[in-house]
């Protein structure tokens, strides 16, 4: 519930710098951080992510915030028209990983370019690992029984 709040709240500021711009002719920088944030939720939509890939500074900034970083592994590099990101995935066992990166690149370059108005030029999908947790999960409950 907490990230559907601010997933709107973000909508909310792109929106209304959005119409600063057009009253002003002004130039707006949107913040690589809030591109970030726009492609880490695109991610998390996609099924057969099993988490991001972020580095060990950001698993701890995680565990002492105790909020959910919503840019975990995205790296964005943007200019005045357009952006490129990076994300790294950790993917779920059983999944088609082609698949998987094909979503991700399709959801995150529909969001950023409809929320932002950038053009994306490039998508990176980097395949950090397989979570096999569900597998260890089954096996669990099998020998249980």
């Amino acid at each position: 519930m907490e990230e559907n709040k601010e997933i709107k709240e973000m909508e909310q500021i792109v929106e209304n710098q959005g119409e600063v711009a057009l009253e002003s002719n002004a130039n707006i920088k949107i913040a690589d951080d809030v591109i970030a944030v726009i492609a880490g939720v695109a991610v998390s939509e996609v099924p057969g992510v099993a988490e991001m890939s972020g580095g060990f500074a950001g698993g701890i900034s995680e565990v002492l915030s105790g909020k959910k970083n919503l840019s975990k592994g995205i790296k964005v590099e943007s200019g005045e028209k357009e952006t490129k990101i990076d994300v790294n995935i950790i993917v779920e066992y059983g999944t088609r990983i082609p698949d998987v990166a094909f979503e991700i690149q399709n959801k995150v370059k529909n969001a950023v370019e409809n929320m932002t108005g950038l053009k994306v030029v490039e998508i990176n999908v980097h395949i950090q690992g397989v979570s096999t947790e569900s597998l260890e999960t089954t096996n669990k409950t099998e020998t249980e029984n």
